[in-house]
């Protein structure tokens, strides 16, 4: 497994903005928003339901980890996606950094990996009531 979820009733819009402010208690910003549905309408005029990849970055241990390993931005950073499914619910899945960072083997790595997958589960936990 790279991923863990959680399926929500609402609109995919509010549940952007609460995603994003669980992110943001738990210490991430969100740096890039890809809104996959627009662009593959745009590019080859595919449609789609809703689909979001939010890149979330928290600094602090962002830089502890390109201090252990500069090649590690390769990783960075960890991706949230909002998708909408057919029945209307919204999937927020996280990636789990302790399986992607998995591949890095320096000192430390794995530590850092299994925090910032806590504070992921963190977010999603929040997100559930």
């Amino acid at each position: 497994m790279y991923g863990f979820d959680i399926s929500l009733s609402g609109n995919m819009e509010d549940i952007r903005s609460r995603v994003v402010d669980e992110l943001q208690k738990a210490g991430f910003g969100v740096l890039t928003e890809i809104d996959v549905a627009a662009t593959l309408k745009k590019k080859i005029d595919v449609d789609r339901r809703p689909y979001l990849i939010l890149g979330a970055c928290n600094p602090k241990l962002a830089n502890q980890a390109l201090n252990a390993d500069p090649d590690i931005g390769l990783l960075l950073p960890c991706n949230v996606v909002l998708r909408e499914e057919e029945d209307g619910s919204v999937t927020v899945a996280f990636m789990d950094p302790a399986a992607v960072l998995g591949l890095v083997d320096k000192e430390g790595v794995e530590q850092l990996a299994g925090e910032v997958r806590g504070l992921l589960e963190g977010v999603r936990d929040a997100l559930k009531s």
